[in-house]
């Protein structure tokens, strides 16, 4: 697998404040990457600094195993870091024929790209005529005319209605499935989760975790239990070896997996126990969950 991106102790200082603080991650062709944090984590900055639209304050970064210039390395990657940006009172195809025009690429793949983004019924209307869900679709399609080896997206479906948000995801998917490698910016837990198989977490520019989010979702998990014996059953399972965090809410029990436990081997140690269970449900702990737990002490 080659790498697309190697990021080594990036550090963004504007004044006082510390916006990026000594990142460093890995982007390897062909997988989804979502730099997750909340808003002023230093996604954007960090997105502008690989991009060499925000001058770093040390560290270094290089593209495609450093084999080439920034300068060069950028003609291979398609980026939408701000609002779409097209002439309001001209069609969707005149439009994309002057990026092309910009990039100098042929204009060939225009219907291509809009057929991919959902655009090609729409091509003659005008961009002022188009929604923000189809002007977000216009400019992936915009960033898409060069073929590039990376997308980058910052925040793509911020302000949109939940359908455009569905459909901007199933976009990523599929210029995913096509083997472009992407790197998303989102504030949206739920949006890494659904789209990305990678995930690297920031908070006030300090990175918390990168790898796959198969591997941070990887715990045992936790079972939801009720029973008419509550108390009894808190103190049989805070005694056992394999759990840990025991929480009480109304007359739910959440016991939390220190090792792996099927449930029928709890049902069946409980009624030994005398306890016979009114509800019994494993789950996965949410990316959201994982968050949390990750950024409570920080």
């Amino acid at each position: 697998m080659s790498t697309i991106l190697t990021v080594n102790n990036l550090t963004k200082k504007f004044g006082y404040l510390t916006a990026v603080n000594n990142l460093s991650f890995t982007i390897e062709k062909g997988n989804v990457y979502g730099i997750l944090g909340p808003n002023g984590s230093g996604k954007s900055t960090t997105l502008g600094i690989i991009l060499n639209v925000v001058n770093k304050t040390s560290g270094n970064f290089s593209w495609f195993g450093g084999q080439t210039s920034t300068h060069e390395a950028l003609k291979k990657v398609g980026a939408i870091i701000e609002r779409p940006n097209f002439y309001p009172y001209m069609s969707a195809v005149k439009n994309l024929r002057l990026v092309c025009k910009i990039k100098e690429v042929p204009v060939d793949k225009i219907q291509e790209k809009l057929e991919l983004v959902g655009l090609w019924e729409r091509k003659d209307s005008k961009f002022k005529t188009y929604s923000l869900g189809m002007k977000q679709r216009l400019a992936i399609a915009s960033a898409l005319l060069n073929d590039p080896e990376i997308l980058i997206l910052d925040e793509p479906t911020n302000g949109l209605d939940p359908a455009g948000i569905h459909q901007i995801r199933e976009i990523i998917k599929k210029i995913a499935a096509q083997g472009t490698t992407i790197l998303l910016a989102s504030h949206l837990l739920d949006e890494v989760e659904k789209v990305c198989t990678h995930v690297v977490i920031l908070r006030k520019g300090e990175k918390l975790y990168a790898g796959p989010v198969d591997s941070m979702l990887a715990s045992h998990g936790f079972f939801e239990l009720r029973s008419n014996n509550l108390s009894q059953l808190e103190e049989l399972l805070s005694n056992h070896a394999s759990f840990g965090k025991i929480e009480k809410y109304n007359s739910t029990l959440t016991a939390y997996l220190k090792e792996e436990m099927a449930s029928e081997e709890l049902n069946q140690f409980l009624f030994n126990k005398g306890i016979v269970l009114g509800h019994l449900v494993k789950r996965k702990e949410s990316l959201e969950e994982q968050f949390l737990e990750l950024t409570k002490n920080k």
